[in-house]
């Protein structure tokens, strides 16, 4: 994968004002993983390093059951008090409960006190609605009023670029889980245990007919076992109740459990050695990253750019339907071939690094434009 790093502007083009405490941005959301793993491993340099804003908590706004909140950041007032706080707004996710007038609105406001706005485009559609036409009229916001868009995935990037017009910088996904379970060794064990995680049934997920074909591969395999993941809270209904049934067979396996952070999921994925990305829609997947770096083979749906992030098997499954050949195919050669993708520390370790560096570039630019 390529990246197009902005040149540092030249030392007569720095800002007049010197950033005492390095270049400070306001991350939405500052807590997420991918956020988080943005942050260099050791300082780069003493001249404008950058540090991230924490999360505003609002004591009104309990944390959701995923452990985050609707962002105060996001709020044109909370930008009215607080922007001398910070030097860059950075959107990454969190803004689908942000109607498109408060977002004109906040896009206006940090103009209008010039703060340049970066916006990584993570998604292009939203996992938890079935219909595109809200998200994309908040890109249609978002995405044109950014003074830097970046993406995950060249072809993310040729997707924005068709319908906006804009060429995003094209920068990879940072290591999801911590270091030390990079290079935790996987568990010997004798058989293959296929997983598939249903989340609480979100508008993106397949769950039927795609977990039934996946059991029925799974049982024609020798020594094959299929786990079946879903949060507590996924509702009730005839679609959980078909797939609970599928728990009657010896080598199925239910597992209802509240929603975990990355650090406890990831553990669980030492014990699979094939995930299946049930997603009908979508873009990107933090999930996926998480399994490349402990070493889990990945089975990715045909939609979004899932297959551009990481070494990953894929089946045909879109808003048009499932291709049950293909995903069943697909499951077989797994088994068949057991290949190993893992990510090598040393290696996103310096990634990370590269990361870091190139987003400090990008502030630096816009500052000094600013």
């Amino acid at each position: 994968m390529t990246a197009v790093v902005p040149d540092l502007p030249p030392r007569s083009a720095a800002p007049a004002r010197r950033y005492r405490t390095g270049i400070r941005v306001a991350a939405v959301p500052a807590g997420h993983v991918y956020v988080r793993h943005l942050a260099a491993l050791t300082a780069l340099t003493a001249r404008d390093p950058v540090r991230h804003l924490p999360d505003p908590c609002p004591r009104a706004t309990p944390r959701s059951r995923w452990g985050w909140w609707p962002s105060a950041m996001l709020d044109p007032d909370w930008v009215r008090r607080h922007h001398d706080e910070f030097d860059v707004f950075h959107l990454h996710q969190g803004y689908e409960n942000a109607a498109p007038a408060r977002l004109t609105e906040l896009v206006r406001l940090l103009r209008r006190l010039g703060k340049p706005l970066v916006f990584t485009v993570h998604d292009l559609s939203n996992p938890y609605e079935a219909s595109a036409t809200g998200h994309l009229a908040r890109l249609d916001i978002l995405v044109p009023a950014a003074g830097q868009l970046i993406t995950l995935t060249p072809g993310a990037a040729a997707e924005i670029a068709a319908r906006w017009g804009r060429r995003p910088l094209v920068l990879p996904y940072p290591h999801v889980v911590e270091p030390h379970l990079l290079v935790r060794p996987r568990p010997a064990r004798a058989g293959f245990t296929v997983g598939v995680h249903l989340k609480n049934l979100p508008a993106n997920v397949m769950p039927l007919p795609l977990v039934e074909v996946l059991a029925r591969t799974v049982v024609e395999l020798p020594d094959t076992r299929l786990r079946i993941g879903l949060h507590a809270d996924a509702p009730d209904g005839a679609v959980l109740r078909r797939i609970s049934a599928l728990a009657a067979h010896p080598r199925i396996e239910v597992r209802r459990q509240p929603y975990r952070d990355g650090t406890r999921w990831a553990h669980s994925l030492l014990d699979l050695d094939l995930v299946v990305l049930p997603y009908r829609f979508g873009t990107h997947s933090g999930r996926l990253e998480a399994c490349f770096d402990v070493g889990t083979a990945v089975l990715a749906p045909s939609c979004g750019h899932f297959a551009e992030q990481q070494p990953c098997l894929t089946y045909r499954l879109d808003r048009t339907g499932l291709d049950a050949d293909s995903l069943a195919g697909a499951v077989r050669a797994a088994h068949a071939d057991r290949t190993v993708h893992r990510a090598d520390l040393v290696r996103r370790g310096a990634e990370r690094q590269w990361l870091a560096m190139c987003h400090r570039s990008v502030y630096r630019a816009l500052l000094a434009r600013a």
